[in-house]
């Protein structure tokens, strides 16, 4: 077929990569940093499409402004000068209705349901860490706090998943590590989790085999729109190709906004690190009301959560592990809080309507994968897949037509 170079190895770029080397073309890979740096590391790595939903909903109305004041909260935006900031977050909040969000989720919902079984296509042979099915174990302490979640598992049903959803009596057989703080629970099932990093490392040493050369450590400045665009390094080097593919993530519209992509994206910044249990964890622990999710990894507990709106490059901020941690002191039992290893904070790419953006640019043969929020990781392979099809045959699969860069 032709060359492209793919601008970004997290799970989009990678995926995108492996799915265009399965349709003939030749690939490069560029990252300013590398496989598996950014957000597709420290993530919770979770595959639950029955969660892939808006983050714009009617109860930040009342959720969001109290969060503003409450320094433990899990949504976190400093209070400074920054126009363009406060700017996406009046077009999120705009979003942040019944009849949006129900658009939304219709948008959502065929991509989601093509998550799974896209992951069964990656041949990832010797991979340290493969998928694995649930349960979920998903914990509140009131019968008042579960009911905005099982709204929005109503809403996903409604829109056409399968999300099987059960009441628990006895939760902590599942999930020794919820204290008795958590007295409603319940069990989600036809969703799967992996360890994000180990996978994402197995998916660049597959493309690698397969004959792609990645280039660590690059930091692209520019892509020319061209009919064969070039793209430029910051070491002044220039190279060309039939087609230019940019997964940055949170750093999406330093290169695609000259080439005519308004939608705006902002880093959602979520932190994580790991714990010893005193008894092994087997499934993921989801705790929405603290927005606090949990994953068995290595032998530990990764704990991850918040959604801090910050700049993708500013300093990790010690106070977001903090404040993860006064939560989960008061919800989890038989884990070691002071022994956290894997500190870490990754910038996830959201946008104000909640869609990702895939597809083409005004620049001939430039295109654009991200924009997924916190569903990077579990609609990754997927839109690999979907947009080296549209690249290749020139066809737009319907469940990526919603996600139009240039909308």
């Amino acid at each position: 077929m032709g060359s492209v170079i793919v601008i970004g190895a997290g799970i989009v770029g990678l995926s995108t990569a492996w799915h265009l080397q399965e349709r003939g073309h030749e690939v490069t890979v560029l990252d300013r940093t590398g496989i598996a740096a950014g957000s597709s590391w420290g993530n919770a790595g979770w595959l639950t499409p029955g969660q892939a939903i808006p983050l714009a909903h009617p109860s930040l109305w009342t959720y969001g402004p109290r969060a503003l004041l409450d320094p433990d909260a899990a949504l976190h935006v400093p209070f400074r000068f920054q126009p363009g900031l406060w700017s996406f977050l009046a077009r999120f909040l705009g979003h942040a209705t019944s009849r949006a969000w129900d658009r939304t989720m219709a948008a959502l919902t065929p991509i989601d349901r093509l998550a799974l079984e896209a992951f069964d296509e990656l041949d990832l042979t010797g991979a340290g860490s493969w998928t694995r099915p649930g349960p979920f174990v998903v914990g509140f302490e009131d019968e008042a706090q579960s009911r905005g979640f099982r709204g929005e598992v109503a809403g996903a049903v409604r829109h056409g998943q399968d999300v099987p959803f059960e009441r628990l009596t006895e939760p902590q057989e599942l999930a020794p590590q919820l204290s008795d703080a958590v007295t409603v629970a319940f069990r989600l099932d036809g969703q799967r989790f992996l360890e994000p990093g180990p996978y994402v490392e197995a998916l660049g040493r597959a493309v690698v085999e397969r004959g792609a050369h990645v280039r660590e450590g690059v930091e692209v400045t520019g892509v020319s729109p061209t009919r064969r665009p070039t793209v430029a390094l910051a070491t002044g080097e220039r190279t060309t190709a039939d087609t230019v593919v940019v997964a940055t993530g949170a750093w999406l519209p330093r290169l695609v906004r000259p080439l005519g992509v308004r939608v705006p994206v902002r880093a959602g910044r979520g932190y994580s690190f790991t714990v010893a249990t005193d008894y092994p964890a087997r499934h993921p622990v989801y705790l929405p009301h603290a927005r606090i999710a949990c994953t068995p990894y290595r032998g530990r507990f990764r704990i991850a959560g918040t959604m801090e709106l910050r700049g993708p490059d500013e300093p990790f901020q010690p106070g977001r592990v903090t404040a993860i941690v006064r939560q989960a002191r008061r919800l989890l039992t038989g884990v070691d809080l002071e022994d956290r290893q894997d500190e870490w904070v990754g910038s996830r790419p959201v946008t104000p309507d909640g869609l990702p953006l895939v597809g083409a640019t005004r620049a001939p043969n430039v295109y654009v994968a991200g924009g997924h929020g916190m569903w990077g990781m579990v609609l990754g392979p997927v839109t690999g897949r979907l947009l080296a099809e549209r690249i290749t045959t020139g066809r737009t699969h319907p469940a990526i037509v919603p996600f139009d860069p240039l909308r």
